[in-house]
């Protein structure tokens, strides 16, 4: 069950960005680490690709653990 998680959050993480918007640039592995327990318990639901995850975490921001909104306010630097 562990395995299957880890495989679907990097899938997951691997599409949440048009392919545009991440102009080869992947999602650093601290960021798919740091915000894995958030993904699982508030965005578990939500398809991948389009940004929509991203956009659940915007949409749950005050509920996102202080490490994983600190993880993706520097992937947008």
């Amino acid at each position: 069950m562990r395995h299957s998680l880890s495989l679907l959050l990097l899938a997951l993480f691997a599409s949440v960005a048009p392919a545009q918007a991440m102009a080869g640039n992947q999602i650093p592995d601290d960021v798919k680490e740091r915000c894995k327990s958030d993904y699982s318990r508030l965005c578990s639901g939500v398809m991948p690709g389009g940004g929509r995850v991203l956009a659940c975490f915007q949409a749950h921001k005050a509920e996102v653990s202080p490490d994983c909104a600190d993880a993706l306010s520097k992937m947008k630097n």
